[in-house]
Parts: structure tokens; C-alpha cells; sequence
């Protein structure tokens, strides 16, 4: 890959070690400025994929990334990269996305020996996502030592949820006794987002009601009212809610129950089965919605369902927190897939009319990536999409825990 420009003092590296994928981004936390972004997906399949966006440009290969070691050893090669070694390209702080904090992490917090140990623990609540947070913040202390690494929880905004909405109907004293509670993921998209969607609206956040679709691999909605979150879809692991990649979302317990007894899985298989081969990939054999897309085009049938059925839990979702928020003033899509697909957010929200949400198709399927309304003149409830920008929001928290 090419050199770009060297970068400027003062920055943040941002990891976002995902279940099969890493982002990163190279930002000045002030301005929201990034020096240097990219993406590395697809880790542990035959072919992966890096993208680097840099000063002088991009570069785009495919590449077999074994594991999220060898991803984030590629992601720090391609930081060097840029013209200096890497410790001497200003970086002020490491900021981690890290998925689940339990009942402990629920703020940015430095990172140590401890607190490694305390999220490969609590793996056990997000077995897709927490070791690849693991690794991401020993690799990157190795390579970067002197500097403060500060980790940003996805389940941080979602602490304070009212405790009717975060209590699971079981025996209370076991409940306590391990934790159990719905804990919220995609947190730090959800906050920003709603922040946004006010900037874009003009309006205080205390004043909105707002359903948030976080739409990518991983998925999940949320009823925000004044700025705080009432309800959210995932719950004790990131397996609750809609229809993921690999994930199943919602489903009665009593399938883990029948599988183990009618299929004699154990509870290992069960676990696989759910979080790594539901969703999309058990319904149509892919995960990626745009090979979803290329196969629904094809006239798969199993691809056809698969999308179905993904649409018709996000249309549950939005129904339910409009009612549980006695009304809505907007619903915002964001992530991979909210921000770029037109049929689900077409589809999502069709035959909505009664309810106050009409799109208009023209906004819906207009080339536009940034911050945009698609909802119609006539209707009662915006409808926005809103670009979520995690990193942005782990670059500020980290700088500012950092200062501290």
C-alpha cells in the first residue's frame, strides 16, 4: 500500500474489535477530524477484506485474516504506514470499544491488567464479542505502551434503563445471585445517534421521543425519550432482538430446552448455533445483506424468507416502542445497513400511514450518505437516517477520560 502524508499531534486511535470484523480510525477528537480510517472484515473466512482511507487516498485488497491477532497486527502495520513509527504519530490515547461491561463497567474506564481480566470474563454474556475486545486491547498495550487506553462499554448508555424494562421475569434471588438483568448493546451508537438526529431536527433532545435501528451484522433497536432510553431489544448478551447476521434475535427458550432433548445438543452446540449460525447465514447460508440481496435477486426462495422475516422483527420493534413511548417524533435508521439499504428502510416501515409515518421514495432512494430526512412532507412522524459514527464518540470519552 502507498504512503500517505504523516499525521498531526494530538490524535486518538480508535479499535473497534467486532465478531468478525475491525474498524479503526486515526481522529482528532476536537474536531472530529479522521486522519485515517479503515475497515478489515471477514476474519477467520477464506477471503477477508482490508479497506485504508488515508491523506493520500485509499487502498482496497482481499486477504485471508486469519484472527483478530493477525487483523489488528495488519491495522497497526498500516497506521506505521503513515510516515512515522507509530508511537511518534501524536497519539494522546487508545480508545477500546468494548462490548459488555456487567454491572461493573458502565463508564469509560483506564485500562489495566484487571480490567482485561474482568472483560474476558465476562465473555461468557457475549461470547461473539468479547474476546476480539480481549485481544484488541492486549495487542494494542503491546505495541503501545506508554500511552492511556480507556475502554468505552456498548452497554453504558443502557445502565440506567428503567427497571421494569431490564428485569427478567425468573427467580429473583438467582437473578441477583448471577447477574441477570437485560444489560442493552450498540449503546454508544444509540447515544450518538439520538444526539444527532436532535442536531439535525433542531430540537432539544429532552423534547423527542425517538426509536433508534442500529442495522448492520449485529442489530438492535431502542425506544429514547428525552435523551434517555427507556427500552432496547438485546438484553443479557447481544442475542435478544432483531434478526443478525448470525443471530438469532428473539426466540423461545424452549427451543434450547427441545434441541438439547430432542436433537441432544449440549449447551456448547446450542450456544454456536444461535450466535454464529441463525439469523441471515441459517436462513439463506449467507450473512452478508449484500449477498443476502444478490440471491434475493436471483430468485432464492430461502434468501426471500430470510429477509422477511428479518423485516418483520424490525416492523414488531418500531410498533411496540411507538406504543411504549405514547407516541413518536422521529425513528432513525443507522449502521451498515440502515444507512445504506432503501428496501429495508422502504419495507420496514410500509403501510405505516395510520400511525403517521409515510417515506417518501424519492428521499429513500436519493445518492446521498450523510445525514438526511426520507420521510414524506404529509407525514406525522420523521423519518431520518443518520450516520452513526462510534468512533467519533470512544475518540472523545477516551481524550477526556485521558486529560483527566
Amino acid at each position: 500500500m502507498s504512503s500517505p502524508n504523516p499525521v498531526t499531534a494530538g490524535t486518538v486511535l480508535v479499535l473497534n474489535s467486532g465478531s468478525s470484523s475491525i474498524k479503526f480510525q486515526l481522529i482528532e477528537p476536537e474536531s472530529g477530524k479522521s486522519l485515517a480510517h479503515g475497515l478489515i472484515e471477514r476474519i477467520g473466512e477464506p477471503e477477508g477484506r482490508i479497506v485504508f482511507h488515508h491523506t493520500a487516498g485509499a487502498d482496497e485488497r482481499n486477504d485471508a485474516i486469519a484472527d483478530h491477532r493477525t487483523g489488528l497486527r495488519a491495522v497497526l502495520e498500516m497506521l506505521e504506514g503513515l510516515g512515522r513509527p507509530l508511537h511518534e504519530v501524536g497519539i494522546v490515547a487508545v480508545g477500546h470499544r468494548l462490548v459488555h461491561g456487567g454491572k461493573v463497567f458502565y463508564e469509560p474506564t483506564l485500562i489495566d491488567d484487571d480490567v482485561v481480566r474482568a472483560v474476558d470474563e465476562l465473555s461468557i454474556l457475549a461470547p461473539l464479542h468479547n474476546p476480539a475486545n480481549v485481544v484488541g486491547m492486549e495487542v494494542a498495550r503491546e505495541e503501545l505502551p506508554d500511552i492511556p487506553h480507556v475502554g468505552v462499554f456498548d452497554t453504558a448508555f443502557f445502565h440506567g434503563l428503567p427497571p421494569h424494562a431490564a428485569t427478567y421475569a425468573i427467580d429473583r434471588d438467582i437473578a441477583h445471585k448471577h447477574d441477570i438483568r437485560r444489560y442493552g448493546f450498540h449503546g454508544t451508537s444509540h447515544e450518538y445517534v439520538s444526539g444527532r438526529a436532535a442536531e439535525f431536527l433542531g430540537r432539544d433532545i429532552a423534547d423527542l421521543n425517538l426509536v433508534v435501528l442500529h442495522l448492520g451484522n449485529g442489530a438492535s433497536a431502542s425506544a429514547v425519550a428525552g435523551g434517555s432510553p427507556i427500552d432496547t431489544s438485546m438484553g443479557l448478551t447481544p442475542l435478544e432482538g432483531l434478526v443478525m447476521g448470525t443471530r438469532s434475535g428473539d426466540i423461545d427458550p424452549g427451543v434450547v430446552m427441545h434441541l438439547n432433548r430432542a436433537a441432544g445438543l449440549k449447551v456448547d452446540a446450542i450456544d454456536d448455533l444461535l450466535n454464529r449460525h441463525s439469523g441471515l447465514k441459517g436462513l439463506s447460508g449467507v450473512n452478508d445483506f449484500r449477498a443476502l440481496l444478490k440471491l434475493v435477486g436471483e430468485g432464492d426462495e430461502d434468501a426471500r424468507l430470510a429477509y422477511e422475516v428479518y423485516v418483520h422483527r424490525i416492523r414488531k420493534y418500531v410498533g411496540a416502542y411507538t406504543f411504549e413511548l405514547g407516541g413518536v417524533d422521529a425513528i432513525v435508521f443507522t449502521g451498515g445497513v440502515g444507512e445504506n439499504n432503501v428496501d429495508v428502510r422502504r419495507d420496514s416501515l410500509s403501510g405505516l400511514d395510520r400511525l403517521g409515518i409515510v417515506v417518501d421514495d424519492a428521499r429513500n432512494t436519493a445518492d446521498d450518505d450523510g445525514e438526511r430526512r426520507i420521510s414524506a412532507d404529509s407525514s406525522q412522524v420523521e423519518v431520518l437516517v443518520i450516520p452513526t459514527n462510534e468512533e467519533l464518540a470512544i475518540a472523545r470519552a477516551a481524550v477526556q477520560f485521558a486529560r483527566r
